[in-house]
């Protein structure tokens, strides 16, 4: 998996000390984790990578980000628990060439609980997608194991911000409570709208969960490594000035 990935070095992979989750894809594979901060901290935040299969930058950033995150180069107001997640869809990253869907063929960020999925997410698929393979939301929502991994992370880690990263469209996103960050880096707020299925949807729309979206500008290079710090920098200074974490 690291030779697939933009700007990733094994030493720089194995400093991340990823470890199995207890969850494993359609195939098999492990989906790792890694936490960092104590686990009694006010303040979680759950940062997901590669949905996606074939948005290898967004993988590379979020493991760029475990060892920021390590080195607490700024100070937070209160204690962070972060939880990365750096490959959500291991099959589809891994496959000849990477694809955007599971080994299903499902679309995993439209295979989340939306209200009306059945009826939404059918649809939205048929008309506005024309039946694109790409983006089909799967036979129901949470069909996929990688899906419910994610979706049970929501409800046992319990966080207080999601950062998905993506790739390619070069613009950020928010959905759900609180004031959304103008921009991360040389990355500018630019709202797309929600669809049935989705994370930002389902998280940021009807479970009150702020979801950040960070759209990359390319799939397959990540930023600068300036950059990406820069990124960072700015998603913690948003972070400790709109998201409150739990009562002290």
């Amino acid at each position: 998996m690291v030779r697939r990935l933009p700007n990733v070095t094994a030493p720089l992979c194995e400093a991340s000390r990823l470890v199995e989750s207890g969850a494993r894809s359609v195939n098999g594979t492990p989906i790792y984790l890694r936490d960092i901060g104590a686990e009694h901290a006010k303040l979680r935040v759950l940062v997901t990578g590669a949905i996606h299969g074939d948005e290898l930058s967004a993988a590379s950033v979020a493991l760029h980000w475990i060892q920021l995150a390590a080195q607490e180069q700024v100070r937070m107001p209160q204690e962070v628990h972060w939880r990365f997640v750096p490959v959500l869809n291991p099959d589809g990253l891994l496959a000849q060439p990477p694809t955007r869907t599971n080994a299903h063929g499902v679309d995993l960020n439209r295979n989340f609980p939306t209200p009306d999925w059945e009826r939404d997410a059918a649809s939205y698929w048929q008309q506005r997608t024309h039946k694109d393979p790409r983006r089909w939301p799967g036979p129901k929502p949470l069909s996929e194991p990688e899906s419910r991994f994610l979706h049970e992370q929501m409800q046992s880690f319990r966080p207080h911000l999601i950062v998905a990263i993506h790739a390619p469209y070069g613009v950020l996103d928010f959905d759900g409570p609180s004031v959304p960050p103008s921009r991360l880096g040389r990355l500018y707020l630019d709202q797309v709208g929600i669809f049935p299925g989705s994370l930002g949807n389902y998280g940021g729309v009807h479970k009150g969960v702020p979801v950040v979206t960070i759209e990359l500008p390319h799939a397959l290079r990540t930023p600068l490594d300036a950059e990406m710090r820069q990124m960072w920098l700015d998603l913690l200074r948003w972070t400790a000035a709109k998201i409150p974490g739990d009562p002290r």
